[in-house]
């Protein structure tokens, strides 16, 4: 496998979305082969639909390490993501990974999803 490392990080975490994913990441069966894989696929009532979860790294992935967290995405998928920043709610109405994109020209209401 050929990956390349990110000259530039193309995405950002806030404090709660790193902690989060190291509680992840420390959980006992953890695989710690796999990268956190950042990115897009078609779908979605906007158009596409974010992609965020543990994954191996494939040979079109660029990695890169923010905060400790060691992350893959595809190089095709930074024309969608770059600057997007990624965030964990906590809290009892919306639990969950929030994603704030400033390449989306719109986004559905549950923010999983979003157009170009």
């Amino acid at each position: 496998m050929s990956t390349v490392i990110a000259a530039t990080i193309p995405v950002s975490f806030t404090s709660g979305a790193i902690e989060e994913l190291h509680r992840l990441m420390s959980e006992p069966n953890f695989d710690n082969q796999q990268r956190l894989r950042v990115g897009v696929k078609g779908g979605g009532c906007s158009g596409m639909t974010y992609v965020l979860g543990f994954d191996a790294p494939k040979e079109e992935d660029e990695l890169f390490i923010f905060e400790g967290i060691p992350c893959c995405m595809e190089k095709s998928h930074q024309i969608y993501l770059y600057g997007m920043t990624i965030d964990w709610q906590g809290g009892l109405n919306s639990r969950g990974f929030t994603f704030t994109n400033p390449n989306a020209s719109s986004t559905c209401g549950c923010g999983t999803s979003f157009a170009v």
